[in-house]
């Protein structure tokens, strides 16, 4: 164990410089390898970094300032500090103990929030052993890769489900396959196993959507799902219940990871279950969309969607998610001030509905990938409890680490 006596008081001036980004034209439309950082987080990309990594980024203007750690080099804008040590420190230590004494929320009290250099220079800390650092930024930095990893493995299953959905029910590619002869009966080819061969038919016939496979037929979102309105009072609703408001909702994916409780609510709420549908129906906000992880109460600003048997559950999670029924949504919002959808617009949507045993096996390959998906918020939720805790505990020495004697 290390002993606190081997902590040095320091202050941030005599540790770090905080030096500033620089202006970059086009970083949201660039292509390139290095990540473009602002004042709250990743916002572009850029061909050639400002800094190297590991690095540390710490917002400078702006209500919201946060601070960012880069395994890679990286690139700052103006609007955001990039950290230099002083001396030897370790980049993920500093990081999360820039986290632990907020220096995003240090204030120079001007109208514009922002956090100025000398603000922070002057500001104390207590600075660790590098070996302690190191070990103190290993137990942390576990747990948030361990998150991170399943963020991007939920990001992987989702673009896997969506391809497979436009194949399926947009681009008619299993039909395709077979009039084109690139599937063959005994034959898997990708994302269509060879016990699927025939569901699917090897031709086309015309309707009021245009071409579509033989026997699959044309209809409407409300022909195969369902809007659950379960209006609750606040004082109804336990302390503690999970809630969802649009803010929990991320833009353009399916895996709802943030929700709140409801424990001082003021107006009335919609009840869902875990593995429905939630739907932002305000405007601008109809790209949130996501499968609900828990059972909870949302904001009366989103539709509570389930397929009508869990057969259709993939294929109505597919469309009600993808951008083409977000611009319709969007083209027949109505109201001024606060334009948004309705369940019944919703339910008009014009689609080709394929026949059941089709959706059916859609579901089937789908729900594998929607509850790993879920597992891994739970499991994430979980390791960031846990980080939470144990960060003000270890940047601050109120508990101490084994360090590895070989460093």
């Amino acid at each position: 164990m290390g002993m606190a006596g081997e902590w040095r008081a320091s202050t941030w001036g005599d540790e770090i410089s905080l030096e500033y980004g620089k202006a970059l034209r086009g970083h949201d439309v660039a292509e390139g390898r290095y990540r473009v950082f602002g004042s709250n987080g990743p916002i572009g990309w850029s061909s050639k970094p400002l800094a190297p990594g590991p690095g540390v980024i710490l917002g400078r203007k702006g209500a919201y300032r946060g601070v960012q750690y880069s395994r890679e080099p990286f690139f700052v804008i103006d609007t955001a500090y990039y950290v230099v040590p002083k001396s030897e420190l370790d980049m993920r230590w500093l990081y999360y103990a820039i986290e632990h004494y907020k220096l995003g929320e240090v204030d120079d009290g001007s109208p514009i929030p922002s956090t100025t250099r000398a603000a922070v220079y002057m500001l104390d800390l207590d600075v660790p052993p590098l070996p302690e650092q190191r070990a103190i930024a290993h137990i942390l930095g576990t747990l948030d890769d361990k998150i991170e990893l399943n963020r991007r493995m939920s990001e992987t299953l989702e673009a896997m489900a969506r391809a497979l959905f436009k194949a399926w029910f947009v681009d008619f590619e299993p039909v395709r396959a077979k009039i084109e002869g690139r599937w063959q009966r005994g034959q898997s080819l990708p994302g269509l196993p060879v016990h699927f061969y025939d569901l699917f038919p090897d031709r086309f016939v015309d309707s009021d959507l245009g071409e579509i496979p033989e026997g699959w037929g044309v209809g409407c979102l409300g022909d195969v799902a369902d809007h659950q309105r379960r209006g609750i009072q606040p004082n109804d609703i336990e302390n503690g219940t999970p809630y969802i408001a649009l803010e929990h909702m991320p833009k353009g994916r399916i895996a709802l990871t943030e929700w709140g409780t409801a424990d001082v609510l003021e107006s009335n709420k919609f009840v869902f279950k875990q593995g429905e549908i939630l739907f932002g129906k305000l405007r601008p906000y109809f790209h949130k969309v996501g499968v609900a992880p828990v059972d909870g109460v949302c904001s009366t600003d989103i539709v509570v969607l389930t397929a009508t048997s869990s057969d259709w559950f993939g294929f109505v999670l597919g469309h009600v998610s993808s951008s083409e029924f977000v611009e319709y949504t969007n083209a027949g919002s109505t109201g001024t001030k606060m334009p948004r959808t309705s369940w019944n617009d919703m339910a008009r949507y014009e689609l080709v509905l394929p026949p059941k045993p089709v959706a059916k096996a859609f579901a089937e390959l789908m729900q594998p990938s929607i509850d790993r998906i879920t597992a891994g918020i739970h499991q994430s939720r979980t390791l960031a409890t846990l980080r939470d805790t144990l960060l003000p505990k270890l940047i601050s020495g109120e508990l101490h680490v084994a360090r590895d004697q070989h460093d």
